[in-house]
């Protein structure tokens, strides 16, 4: 049996997807696997370091690893008013040189808002799940939120300043490409590769058919407990891109790799 250390983020799109692959739920046609859990910033360094087979990785993070990831057709997070939010306290107005929070200088939403706006500069790297309480808190003048932070910023005081995936959309009309699932180009793994994007694909079709069966797995690490928000969640980020990338999600990385080649980001 061939096993293979994999990545996802605890975020509940992940767990969602991946659960039934984890858990024998379908067939893996003799390849077993070794989860690896983990915020999808430190997913992105792991993958630097080429310490997973197979990973989660922020678009923008797989657009620097080319040369030793692969990206697969299924699994992948794209789709229509996802993208992060800039928020700042409800109160204070915001200028370029404000102190923002981000999440992982090499998740996709750092790299939309460099392509919306370069003369933003002050920023800190934090995980994303410290974001709001830390603009809430005046640590910060404003955060770049992800992941489940979209439906509950307002809990925090905090107003929109730009939805970059709306920016995005105006801008290309596409997708917008935040995450996908990439194999390590090694002799082993490409002879798998195809494999590996069935199962991944089956795994979705599974949860997707049976959404109970991955709660418990989803509760246990996820951020916000609340059902509604892990629904609103999956429904926002699980739909036919996550099925296959297909050629408007290939379409849509491409020209965010050019935009970011042509700003000098890439």
């Amino acid at each position: 049996m061939t096993t293979l250390d994999i990545g996802l983020s605890t975020c509940p799109n992940d767990t969602f997807i991946f659960h039934a692959m984890l858990h024998g739920c379908i067939d893996t046609g003799g390849l077993s696997f070794i989860p690896h859990l983990h915020d999808v910033e430190e997913l992105n360094k792991m993958a630097v370091l080429q310490a997973l087979d197979v990973t989660k990785l922020s678009v923008y993070a797989f657009l620097k690893l080319k040369d030793t990831y692969e990206i697969l057709g299924a699994g992948a997070a794209l789709g229509y008013g996802c993208g992060p939010l800039l928020v700042k306290r409800s109160s204070e107005d915001f200028t370029p040189q404000a102190k923002v929070a981000i999440p992982g200088d090499l998740t996709t939403a750092y790299l939309l808002l460099q392509l919306w706006n370069p003369a933003i500069k002050n920023i800190e790297v934090t995980r994303f799940d410290n974001i709001l309480e830390g603009v809430k808190k005046g640590i910060y003048d404003a955060g770049l939120i992800i992941h489940e932070g979209r439906f509950i910023y307002r809990e925090y005081g905090c107003s929109e300043v730009i939805d970059l995936g709306g920016w995005w959309e105006t801008e290309t009309g596409l997708p917008i490409p935040l995450g996908c699932i990439a194999i390590k180009k090694d002799a082993e793994n490409m002879l798998i590769k195809n494999d590996i994007e069935t199962i991944l694909k089956n795994s979705v079709q599974y949860a997707s058919g049976n959404r109970d069966a991955s709660r418990e797995f989803i509760k246990l690490h996820a951020q916000e407990m609340d059902d509604q928000v892990i629904d609103g969640h999956i429904d926002l980020y699980v739909n036919d891109f996550t099925l296959s990338l297909g050629d408007d999600g290939r379409h849509a990385i491409k020209t965010l790799e050019e935009m970011a080649r042509w700003k000098k980001i890439l």
